[in-house]
């Protein structure tokens, strides 16, 4: 039995702690230097970086994506800029409320709050997300800071981890994520920063992050976690921002390497991507959210013709996504793009499930072993 690995003291990139004081400050400086330009007469205007396509970068070296630094200015000199400003000033305004009230929102129920904001209010949900994008990069600090989460939250984690929770109360329960929890996991908040979740103490040698639902559910019902002293967490497909925020904690804090193992399918790539390098839509907060060390196991082409998996053919939107994959830096090491030019070349993809032709403990016997030796990550 390996010993029991204890959080690090420090960790690289981590966000300020969640104290509401100081996470709504900058909201409040904001305010206060719009504030003070209307008070000296000027034309009320802010400064933020520019989210276009042109002024997000790849960070080779880092292997994020990041914001570069084009910086945009919104005025009220037009009626467009007026609006946004007044928006953003109301926003900041519902958001310190909800600090004072102990209370938290959907993006969902922001939109329809904004009802009330008469001319202000945001016509469309997208809208209102990007401005809440707007606040995270002039402030530096999540949504999550904010008191802001989507509808659904993150996934879930079977295996030897102990962590400590938080709960709506206060109250601090100790819980361990295979022996406190039914056979669904634990199941990850839309916060998963240490105010929220502490790490307490595990036996896991790695994570093993899941593509399907239905192969978390195999792996833990096949022991595998135990077997192989392994944290399963199910990344229920494209994975919520707190799903990928945990991964990158328990890489960093815990020591654990990261694997993905996901569908053999350019989407499945691409799922692989936003976990290792993050993804345009959010690479102003990258630092926080992306884990460059985690590993892809599979399912890849090479797989499907090395265990002989059943496959479907590639739709012409597959191919037209692999051909884009070619050209992405996430994509760029030799050996993905030996990868996605075989898929091209064969026309085959094949699900996780496929393995199951060899009956139902293939994956964990055979396969993930395998897999697991060749990426040294067993031994």
């Amino acid at each position: 039995m390996p010993p029991k690995r204890a959080p690090a003291s420090k960790t690289r990139n981590r966000p300020p702690e969640h104290a509401p004081t100081e996470a709504l400050a900058p909201t409040r400086k904001l305010a206060s230097e719009i504030y003070e330009q209307l008070s000296e007469g000027e034309i009320p205007r802010m400064r933020l970086p520019l989210r276009t396509k042109q002024n997000i970068q790849f960070q080779m070296r880092e292997g994020v994506w990041r914001l570069g630094r084009a910086l945009g200015t919104r005025s009220a000199r037009k009626l467009d800029g007026a609006l946004m400003l007044l928006r953003t000033f109301y926003l900041v305004d519902f958001i310190n409320e909800m600090a004072r009230e102990s209370k938290t929102s959907t993006l969902r129920e922001l939109y329809y709050i904004s009802e009330g904001w008469e001319e202000s209010k945001f016509h469309s949900e997208d809208e209102s997300n990007l401005l809440i994008e707007d606040l995270e990069v002039l402030c530096g600090r999540l949504r999550e800071d904010f008191r802001l989460h989507p509808e659904e939250n993150g996934a879930s984690v079977i295996g030897d981890l102990t962590i400590r929770e938080t709960n709506r109360k206060g109250v601090v329960k100790k819980i361990n994520c295979r022996d406190d929890v039914g056979d669904g996991g634990y199941a990850l908040p839309f916060n998963v920063e240490r105010e929220k979740i502490e790490f307490v103490s595990t036996n896991a040698r790695f994570v093993i992050a899941i593509e399907c639902g239905g192969m978390v559910d195999r792996l833990a019902e096949n022991g595998f976690d135990e077997k192989h002293d392994a944290v399963l967490l199910h990344l229920k497909g494209q994975p919520a921002r707190s799903t990928r925020r945990f991964l990158k904690r328990m890489s960093e804090e815990l020591k654990l390497p990261v694997v993905v193992f996901t569908d053999g399918d350019p989407w499945s790539f691409r799922i692989f991507a936003s976990v290792a390098y993050g993804a345009i839509k959010t690479a102003h907060i990258s630092q926080y959210l992306a884990t460059p060390q985690a590993e892809f196991l599979g399912v890849t082409a090479s797989d499907i013709e090395n265990y002989k998996l059943p496959s479907d053919a590639l739709s012409e939107q597959d191919v037209r996504a692999l051909q884009a994959e070619l050209t992405d830096p996430r994509f760029a090491t030799p050996e993905w793009r030996s990868e996605i030019e075989l898929m091209l070349k064969n026309g085959k993809k094949a699900e996780q499930q496929s393995l199951a032709k060899y009956g139902l403990n293939y994956v964990t016997d055979t396969y993930l072993p395998e897999k697991l030796t060749e990426l040294g990550v067993l031994r």
